[in-house]
């Protein structure tokens, strides 16, 4: 059940029955209908002024005429204020609507199945081989879940996708410090800190020893050859890497349907460099081979170095043909940190020039940078938060503050890990992902305002009030009972929660959904303040209220699913 829709639909009735020759449909209508900034304008308003020049009506007239024609039993009332139409919903049985489409099919309320037939690739997380997962990968590996969840909610077929940087001289030089100072057992035991430690060691004696860095590029191109031994220690070098993050990709709810990374595509780049130059699209430039773009405002796009080696585009160029060719997809999407804008247009355009229709479906989804308690992350000055030890440390806090304030709280590790990951996940989807964010911990864990806690409380609060609830006697609800303003808004806002995640996968913007979830809870925490849920002698009214709840717990732990974070029932 679509409220605004259906509500779109009888003003375009009473449109075509007020003008002559009139063709507006609830489409057009739906597209047009706004929410009023203040709640004595109405829930939805429709402004007229671009109906004046199709109608030949000043727009007050239109609203008029709209007005008088307008009676339907979803609508209270309709006024005209200026050019705008206000109108004002039939409360209780709007309520009572709303909710019984919500718990018709429990959890897939805002579910469609737009996606149906189609196809979509995401590309996120792209973690480093024998570098250890840091916060600087936390916005990439989360909106891209949550990306996921909401592509797969409405109907896609997802391809998730995690470009594995495992490609370039620096897996020479690891495998030269292993074979030279490292052993198996320490580097299992140790696992991607052991490789790391190898790694700065090696940079470190190359300073003294030189010859050091020609090992390291004769063992990368073994690498390149397929040479048996070399292609060992790489793989399990990729092996050692993907357990280690394995754990935070197990505690953050993430998963991938390809770890297909740049190595994978080293034997596919060679029929893309041809055809870019038997297109004459590649040329050369001091010495490298680029495609030039000053036609369309960018710089070359740098295919092969002059040494012949290949760049990221150029690998990024097979992967976007081999995802096309293996997938078909009807959408592609790279979350990707918005300095890279530049690649991605770059990339685009190129495919574009080769003749490649299919780049119109494809997406560079962009984010902000992220800090930690107001300082820059910088690996070169040593200032690093690795993400695992974050989501570790939030984990013990929210622990700490559960001991504080619920010490008798069943399963408290559990809880803890659901609280404090939920929290860390909840504060990067937040805000509009192309915003830098600043990680700090008294905003993060607060249990008020808008944080991930406070949503999931409130969700806890729901199952508690429903717990209380069992035993009582059976009774129709009577959903005039939820006429007061505290309870309209929170059904108000159940009803645009579909509308909201349709929105959130058309502009990639899972904050969208956080946004509307955490405005949902602070709507049924002012409810549930201002109103008894269970009311001794109002069986009926207990009933809708109840029911009222129950609707707010799904939609919230929904909500807080397509996010990735998960909705404990006590807290």
């Amino acid at each position: 059940m679509d409220m605004k829709m259906l509500i779109a639909e009888r003003v375009a009735s009473a449109a075509r029955e007020a003008f002559e020759g009139c063709a507006l449909t609830g489409e057009d209508v739906c597209a047009m209908l706004e929410i009023p900034p203040e709640k004595k304008l109405g829930d939805y308003a429709l402004p007229c002024f671009r109906l004046s020049k199709t109608l030949r009506k000043p727009p007050q007239a239109i609203a008029q005429a709209l007005c008088e024609r307008l009676s339907c039993e979803e609508l209270e009332r309709a006024e005209v204020v200026g050019g705008y139409l206000n109108l004002f919903l039939a409360r209780g049985g709007f309520a009572g609507k709303l909710i019984e489409a919500v718990l018709a099919d429990p959890g897939r309320w805002g579910a469609s199945d737009a996606g149906r037939g189609k196809t979509v690739c995401i590309d996120y997380s792209s973690i480093n081989i024998a570098k250890r997962f840091h916060i600087g990968h936390l916005s990439t590996t989360v909106i891209g879940n949550s990306l996921k969840r909401i592509y797969d909610f409405c109907g896609y077929k997802t391809v998730g996708i995690n470009h594995l940087g495992d490609w370039g001289t620096q897996f020479g030089k690891m495998i030269c410090a292993y074979k030279k100072w490292g052993d198996r057992e320490s580097v299992e035991r140790g696992g991607v800190q052991a490789m790391v430690d190898l790694y700065v060691r090696f940079h470190k004696e190359a300073e003294s020893d030189p010859a050091l860095e020609d090992e390291g590029r004769a063992w990368f191109k073994r690498i390149e050859e397929g040479d048996p031994e070399a292609m060992e220690i790489f793989s399990w070098f990729k092996d050692v890497t993907l357990k280690d993050t394995q754990r935070v990709y197990d505690l953050l709810g993430v998963t991938f349907d390809s770890y297909a990374g740049e190595s994978f595509y080293n034997d596919k780049m060679q029929p893309i460099v041809s055809e870019l130059r038997e297109k004459g699209l590649l040329v050369e430039s001091q010495g490298a081979q680029v495609v030039m773009l000053d036609d369309y405002g960018m710089p070359p796009a740098i295919v092969l170095r002059k040494d012949g080696a290949t760049l990221y585009i150029t690998r990024d160029l097979a992967a976007a043909q081999y995802r096309h060719d293996t997938y078909h997809f009807d959408r592609c999407l790279y979350v990707v940190a918005y300095q890279q804008n530049l690649h991605f247009r770059q990339l685009f355009k190129v495919l574009e020039l080769m003749g490649r229709d299919w780049h119109k479906d494809m997406e560079h989804v962009s984010f902000g940078m992220v800090s930690y308690e107001g300082r820059s992350l910088s690996t070169r000055e040593g200032y690093v938060v690795y993400l695992e030890d974050l989501l570790q440390k939030a984990i013990d806090k929210a622990r700490e503050i559960i001991e504080e304030k619920s010490p008798n709280l069943p399963n408290k590790d559990e809880v803890a890990r659901q609280v404090g990951v939920g929290a860390v996940v909840y504060f990067d989807l937040h805000n509009d992902r192309n915003k830098d964010i600043d990680f700090r911990w008294e905003r993060a864990l607060n249990f008020d305002g808008e944080t991930g806690p406070y949503v999931q409380y409130t969700h806890a609060r729901c199952c508690s009030v429903l717990r209380k609830a069992q035993g009582l006697p059976a009774a129709a609800p009577d959903y005039a009972a939820l006429a007061d303003d505290e309870a309209n808004e929170v059904v108000l806002l159940l009803s645009r929660f579909p509308e909201t995640v349709a929105r959130a996968r058309e502009q990639s913007e899972p904050s969208l959904i956080t946004r509307q979830v955490t405005a949902l809870a602070q709507a049924y925490n002012k409810y549930y303040f201002e109103h008894r849920i269970m009311e001794e002698g109002d069986p009926a009214g207990t009933a809708a209220r109840l029911a009222l709840t129950r609707a707010t717990r799904d939609v919230i732990r929904t909500g807080l699913y397509l996010i990735g974070v998960e909705a404990p029932e006590r807290m």
